[in-house]
């Protein structure tokens, strides 16, 4: 397998887990998952990178479905499917961080806002050209622990 995704992306980085570490759980793609963060890498987070000339940190990319059952992820969720990263830019907040990629016309499948009491970060996939739907939500997290996702036009998350 590839060390390097892109030239600011590992696929190591894109799969480290600190719960899967944590827990004993493996956390391997298959080659078609690699190629999956290879798509993700080139099309959103690599021109994300070299656009910002900022480091991003990924908190969160590949995982395999019990590590994305262990941390109460989706059960869709593209992160098992390599298709997905949970991002931020530390020298920029979160909320810029969002718009800027929304700004940049990158070819996300979804965009979010995940707006945590605790963290905050950006969630971004992507598909394929053909089947990126470009959604974007704002997610908040209540004290109950439930998200909820608002769906939001490109207008009203450029004005959040």
């Amino acid at each position: 397998m590839p060390r390097f995704l892109t030239d600011h992306f590992t696929l190591e980085e894109m799969l480290f887990s600190q719960t899967a570490e944590r827990l004993g759980i493996p956390n391997k793609p298959s080659a078609a998952e690699v190629g999956n963060l290879v798509k993700l890498c080139e099309q959103v987070l690599e021109p994300l990178r070299v656009g910002l000339e900022l480091p991003l940190v990924v908190s969160s990319g590949f995982r395999s479905p019990p590590l994305n059952r262990s941390i109460g992820g989706a059960a869709d969720s593209q992160h098992q499917f390599g298709q997905a990263a949970d991002i931020t830019c530390p020298p920029i907040s979160v909320k810029v961080l969002f718009k800027d990629i929304i700004n940049r016309r990158l070819p996300f499948d979804q965009l979010i806002y995940e707006g945590g009491r605790k963290s905050q970060w950006v969630h971004v996939s992507y598909a394929s050209a053909a089947t990126n739907r470009g959604e974007i939500l704002i997610a908040t997290f209540p004290a109950n622990g439930s998200a909820i996702y608002r769906k939001v036009s490109k207008a009203a998350a450029l004005a959040f």
